[in-house]
């Protein structure tokens, strides 16, 4: 059998210019000989013959395309549901699934766990565009928990076999999907910002920003099913619902086995810190290292509550202990895309920039005319923060009170 990779030693000059740039270290000098190529390291990536000023490496990949099937078929849409009502970010979901399940001439499933399920609960899911509900209503099923749910997912996604599932990039999103898609091996692309469908093939193209948000990378799963995707709040538009749509809500049958947990839920302590959720917000306020310390954040939450905003922080003030994790903003943190986002005291550096620059606008405040948080803004205001949010908060006061 031919290996995958092969020098031409008749075209080979020896020159070892493949070498140095092979990134794992699966090519080696010999004598007067073409390089030695360690068939157990290399991964066929190309970067050798790319590099060869000969052209005396070829590469034969075996490519593998999976189409779409009827074995592989629906867009489902996780449907948060938190005890008391649906998360904002599932009903911009369905929105997007209902417009690419009619390019793919599927269905949208919407998938429902919660204890009890009424009507009251998946007509707004079908009225936002699923075609029918997978509802499993079980009392081990009334609160999230990560064992449990990814557990029956998995089931459902293994007797239905979906093309697409969609997840919101909340907390519980992001931690039901990887746990869903890793034992199924099924491809996931985090904090989506786009997605769409390829014609020729049929499979889901997923939009991400990469680089700390340099690049917007279009991301493709051909060799694995599902395809999964969190998509980032507040940047899928959410479709008016129709009450004159039908649909149907199918309950299932769980096995007691579905539904063990190594871990045992004791109860639930509400974080009082929000006022307003950073996810859901329209506008934000966040502050960073300029303001010195923590009782200054006094500031930031006086002009919040004018504007009916909520609360962020960079990762400087949230490792200061200035403020708790829950509001930092950024890679490490959240992944904001409100309509206005105002950053006092906050330099810009391109991790926080990841969490915040979809905002439609930004609004920079900060005393140091070369931070890099101007070249983001859409408006910003060089001076010292401590005069110009409490002079900002007072006028602001007096035109919304009027």
């Amino acid at each position: 059998m031919k290996p995958p990779i092969r020098i031409d030693p008749e075209i080979c000059t020896q020159c070892g210019a493949c070498i140095p740039v092979c990134p794992f270290a699966a090519m080696s000098e010999r004598p007067g000989e073409p390089p030695a190529i360690d068939l157990e390291k290399c991964t066929l990536c190309g970067a050798c013959a790319q590099t060869c000023p000969v052209e005396a490496i070829t590469i034969e990949k075996k490519e593998k395309t999976v189409a779409a099937s009827q074995d592989d078929q629906d867009v489902w849409v996780y449907a948060e549901w938190n005890g008391k009502e649906f998360q904002h970010v599932t009903f911009e979901l369905l929105g997007k699934a209902r417009e690419l399940a009619d390019k793919l001439n599927q269905r949208v499933g919407a998938i429902l766990f919660a204890h009890p399920i009424t009507d009251a609960m998946t007509r707004p899911l079908i009225e936002a565009g699923a075609d029918y509900v997978l509802a499993a209503d079980h009392p081990d099923l009334a609160a999230y928990q990560d064992e449990r749910y990814a557990q029956v997912l998995r089931h459902l996604s293994a007797a239905h076999k979906p093309a697409v599932i969609l997840y919101g990039a909340t907390t519980i999103g992001r931690s039901l999907a990887a746990r869903v898609a890793v034992p199924l091996r099924a491809g996931l692309t985090a904090d989506c910002t786009g997605l769409d469908i390829e014609p020729e093939t049929n499979l889901l193209l997923q939009t991400r920003p990469a680089f700390g948000g340099n690049i917007m990378a279009c991301i493709k799963t051909p060799n694995a099913r599902p395809q999964m995707a969190t998509v980032r709040p507040k940047v899928m538009k959410q479709r008016p619902g129709d009450p004159t749509r039908q649909g149907k809500v199918l309950l299932q049958t769980l096995h007691d086995a579905l539904l063990y947990s190594k871990a045992r839920r004791i109860g639930f302590e509400p974080q009082n810190a929000f006022k307003v959720n950073l996810a859901d917000a329209d506008i934000i306020v966040s502050g960073g290292r300029g303001l010195q310390k923590a009782e200054n954040f006094a500031l930031i939450r006086e002009l919040a509550d004018v504007l009916g905003a909520a609360v962020g922080a960079s990762r400087a003030a949230v490792d200061a202990d200035w403020i708790p994790y829950a509001h930092q903003v950024g890679q490490t943190g959240k992944t904001v895309c409100p309509k206005i986002y105002i950053a006092v005291g906050i330099s810009g550096q391109i991790q926080h920039l990841a969490g915040m620059q979809s905002s439609d606008i930004i609004v920079a405040i900060n005393r140091d005319p070369d931070a890099p948080i101007f070249k983001h803004a859409s408006f910003g205001i060089v001076g010292d923060l401590f005069q110009v949010v409490p002079l900002l908060t007072r006028e602001l006061k007096k035109l919304l009170t009027k």
